[in-house]
C-alpha cells in the first residue's frame, strides 16, 4: 500500500483544474450542511423544515459562480501560500454575498429568506477553513514525501543575521535543499531557536563532531565580516568531512535586490589566502588624484586595470592608458567608456621601450604621476630570454623615468616585486635593478637641491588572479582531470588580492617622498601543496583519488620561498601598522647609469651570458637557482 501511494505521488504532477473545481464543491457543499447541523443542534426534522436540500444547492451553485469569477482553483496547491489564502477568501466572501443578494431578492418577493444568515455566516467561515487547510494538508503531504523519498542535501548556514534568514528562506523553496541548523560567532545568538532552526556556537563547538554527528552535506557563509581566520577553520574541517563549502554573493551584487539559488556558488581559494585585508582610509589619496594627469603603464594588465578602476573613483582629470596588448587594451578601453567618471580616458597602444613614442604621449598630456605597472614577470620564460626582461623591466623604466624628470611629473611610482629580493632569476633581478635606478635617481636629484619627481618603489607577493599565477593554472587543470602540476612539495609563496596591491601603490604615491621602498606585513607565506590539495577538495574531488598531484621539479631560476627583505636590510614604521618602509643600501646614480647604459649596449648582443654577467656584478646577492646561468657563480 506504501509503495503504491510512494509510486501514485510520483507520478502525479500537478492536478486538472476540473478536479481542484470539483474537490471546491464539495467542501462548499459540506460546509453549507455543517452550517445547518450547527445552527438546528443536529436535528433532521429541523432541517427538513427550512428545507436544507435546497439551501445547499443554491449555496454550491453561488460557490461554483464564486470560484470562475475570482480564479481560486487555478492555484497549484503543493505550493499554496498566503496568496492562495487571500483569494479563497475572497471567493467564500463573494459566494456569501451572492446567496445574502438572492435572499434580500427573496425575501422582497414575499418569499421570506431562502437560507437563514446565520447558516450562510457559519458556512462561510467554515468553507474558507476548510478550503484553505485541505490546500495547507496536501501541500505539507508532498513536502513530507519530498523529504522522505527524495534526498536533500543537509545544510549549515554561518551567519544567523538576516542575510542567513533570507539564505535560509531561498534554500527551502528548493527541492534538494534542507536547513539543519545555523552556525554563529555571536555568543547572545546561540543556543537559540530560529524560526525552528537551531543556532550553534561557531566559537566552542568541535566543527568536526557537528559535521559528523549532523550529517551535513554542506555549509553556506552568509556572513561577510567573519574574521579569515575563522572561515580558514571552518573550510579546513569541511575539506576534512567531504563537506561542500559554498557562499553568497554580497548584497550589492543581487540580482535586482533578491538572492537566488543560483547566485549561492562554491567559495573561491581567493576567499581563503593571504590574511585580514589591509584597510586603507587615507583622504590624503582623494586630494592627491582629484583633477591631476594621470599616466598608468601595463595598464590592460591585473595591476594596471584595477589602478585604473581606483583611479578613477578619485576623479583625476585626465587618465592616460599605456599598454602593448591590443586585445587587452580595447576591452580596457570599452570598460573605461562606461565607467560612470567625470575624466577623460586616453588609450594608447604602444612599448614602453619607444622612447619616442612614449616622449610623444608625454609632450601630449604632461601627466602629472605615473604608475608604472609595464613589466614581463613571467620567471622561467625570462630566464629563457634575458635580453627581453633587461630590454622592458630596466630599460623601460630607464626611458620612463628620464621622460618623468624631464616632463616635470610630480610622482613616479613603480611597481616591483618579493622576487627581486635575493634573486635567483633574471626577471627579480632586472626589477631589482630597475629599483636601484629609480632610488639612485632619486638620490641624485634631491642632492642638487631642486624641485624633482619623487621616486617611490612598492614590492609586493604574488598577485590572485592575475595572468600566469599557480591558482587559474590550478583551475584549468581541475576541469580537464588533472593532473594538478606543482614543482616542489615544500615551495611557498605569499599572496594577495589585486584590490588590496593597488591600494598599496596609491597609499605609496600619496605617502612617498621620494627614495623609498614601500613593502607591507603579508602575513604567513602559503604551501602551494596544500592550496593544490584544498582546491582539489573545494572543487568536489578527492586528492591523488579522483585528481592525481604531479611533482615537476623547480623550474629555471625558481626559489622554493620568497622575501621581502635580504639579509642586509631593515624596515622603517609607518603610521600604517601593516605598512613598512624597507632601509636598502643605496647607491650613486652615475655608476649605476652607466651600468644601464652597457645593457643598452648588451641587449642586442647574442651573447646572454654578458648581460646576465653584468647584472650579477651589479647586483652581488643575485645567485641564480636551477639555471643554466650557475656557470657564473662558481667564483
Amino acid at each position: 500500500m506504501v509503495k503504491f501511494f510512494i509510486k501514485f505521488i510520483r507520478n502525479l504532477r500537478i492536478l486538472p483544474r476540473w478536479v481542484i473545481i470539483f474537490i471546491d464543491l464539495f467542501f462548499i457543499s459540506f460546509s453549507s450542511l455543517l452550517g445547518y447541523l450547527l445552527r438546528f443542534n443536529f436535528s433532521l426534522p429541523d432541517l427538513v423544515q427550512y428545507n436544507f436540500e435546497g439551501g445547499i444547492l443554491l449555496y454550491a451553485v453561488c460557490g461554483f459562480l464564486a470560484i470562475f469569477l475570482t480564479n481560486s482553483y487555478k492555484g497549484i496547491i503543493r505550493y499554496t501560500g498566503i496568496q492562495d489564502g487571500a483569494r479563497i477568501f475572497a471567493m467564500t466572501f463573494l459566494n456569501g454575498t451572492l446567496v445574502c443578494a438572492l435572499n434580500l431578492v427573496s425575501y422582497y418577493n414575499n418569499q421570506g429568506n431562502l437560507i437563514p444568515y446565520s447558516i450562510v455566516f457559519i458556512s462561510l467561515l467554515s468553507s474558507f477553513l476548510l478550503l484553505f487547510n485541505y490546500r495547507l494538508l496536501v501541500k505539507y503531504i508532498f513536502s513530507y514525501y519530498r523529504n522522505a523519498v527524495m534526498h536533500r542535501s543537509r545544510v549549515l548556514i554561518f551567519g544567523a543575521g538576516q542575510t542567513g534568514i533570507i539564505t535560509r528562506h531561498v534554500l527551502e523553496s528548493t527541492p534538494r535543499m534542507k536547513v539543519i541548523g545555523f552556525l554563529e560567532d555571536d555568543r547572545t545568538k546561540s543556543g537559540k531557536v530560529l524560526d525552528g532552526i537551531p543556532i550553534y556556537n561557531a566559537q566552542r563547538l568541535d566543527l568536526d563532531r557537528l559535521l559528523k554527528e549532523m550529517t551535513v552535506d554542506e555549509v553556506i557563509f552568509t556572513m561577510k565580516d567573519i574574521s579569515l581566520e575563522k572561515k580558514n577553520e571552518v573550510v579546513d574541517a569541511c575539506v576534512r568531512n567531504q563537506v561542500k563549502v559554498r557562499t553568497i554573493p554580497p548584497v550589492e551584487k543581487w540580482v535586482r535586490g533578491e538572492l537566488s539559488f543560483n547566485q549561492i556558488k562554491e567559495i573561491n581559494i581567493e576567499d581563503l589566502l593571504g590574511r585580514e585585508s589591509i584597510k586603507i582610509n587615507n583622504g590624503n589619496i582623494v586630494s592627491d588624484l582629484r583633477g591631476k594627469r594621470i599616466l598608468i603603464t601595463g595598464a590592460a594588465g591585473s595591476i594596471g586595470s584595477e589602478l585604473f578602476r581606483q583611479v578613477a573613483l578619485n576623479n583625476p582629470e585626465v587618465v592616460i592608458l599605456v599598454d602593448q596588448s591590443e586585445s587587452a587594451l580595447y576591452e580596457l578601453e570599452r570598460e573605461a567608456r562606461s565607467a560612470e567618471t567625470s575624466s577623460r580616458c586616453y588609450c594608447y597602444l604602444a612599448d614602453i621601450n619607444n622612447k619616442e613614442r612614449i616622449r610623444a604621449i608625454f609632450e601630449e598630456h604632461k601627466p602629472e604621476i605615473v604608475y608604472h605597472a609595464a613589466a614581463y614577470k613571467h620567471v622561467p620564460m625570462m630566464e629563457s630570454n634575458p635580453s627581453e626582461a633587461i630590454s622592458c623591466n630596466i630599460l623601460g623604466t630607464k626611458i620612463l623615468a628620464d621622460l618623468s624628470v624631464a616632463y616635470a611629473v610630480a610622482k613616479f611610482v613603480m611597481i616591483s616585486t618579493d622576487k627581486a629580493v635575493n634573486p635567483t632569476n633574471v626577471m627579480g633581478c632586472s626589477k631589482r635593478v630597475a629599483e636601484i635606478y629609480v632610488q639612485s635617481y632619486n638620490d641624485y636629484l634631491e642632492a642638487n637641491g631642486k624641485a624633482h619627481t619623487a621616486f617611490v618603489t612598492t614590492r609586493f607577493g604574488n598577485v590572485l588572479g592575475s595572468n600566469g599565477s599557480v591558482i587559474p593554472l590550478f583551475k584549468k587543470q581541475i576541469e580537464q582531470g588533472g593532473p594538478i602540476t606543482v614543482t616542489h612539495p615544500e615551495i611557498t609563496r605569499y599572496f594577495m588580492t589585486i584590490p588590496e596591491a593597488c591600494q598599496l601603490v596609491l597609499e605609496a604615491g600619496t605617502m612617498g617622498k621620494g627614495g623609498e621602498i614601500f613593502i607591507f606585513d603579508m602575513g604567513k607565506s602559503v604551501k602551494i601543496l596544500d592550496l593544490a590539495e584544498k582546491m582539489i577538495w573545494l572543487s568536489g574531488y578527492e586528492p591523488r583519488k579522483d585528481i592525481d598531484i604531479v611533482f615537476t621539479g623547480l623550474r629555471e631560476g625558481e626559489k622554493l620561498y620568497e622575501e621581502l627583505l635580504n639579509n642586509r636590510e631593515n624596515t622603517v614604521r609607518t603610521h600604517h601598522e601593516k605598512i613598512m618602509i624597507a632601509k636598502v643600501q643605496h647607491y650613486g646614480y652615475e655608476e649605476i647609469n652607466r651600468y644601464v647604459e652597457l645593457f643598452n649596449d648588451l641587449v642586442y648582443d647574442k651573447n646572454e651570458l654578458k648581460s646576465v654577467a653584468l647584472m650579477k656584478e651589479l647586483v652581488p646577492e643575485f645567485k641564480s637557482n636551477y639555471s643554466r646561468y650557475q656557470v657564473l657563480d662558481k667564483d
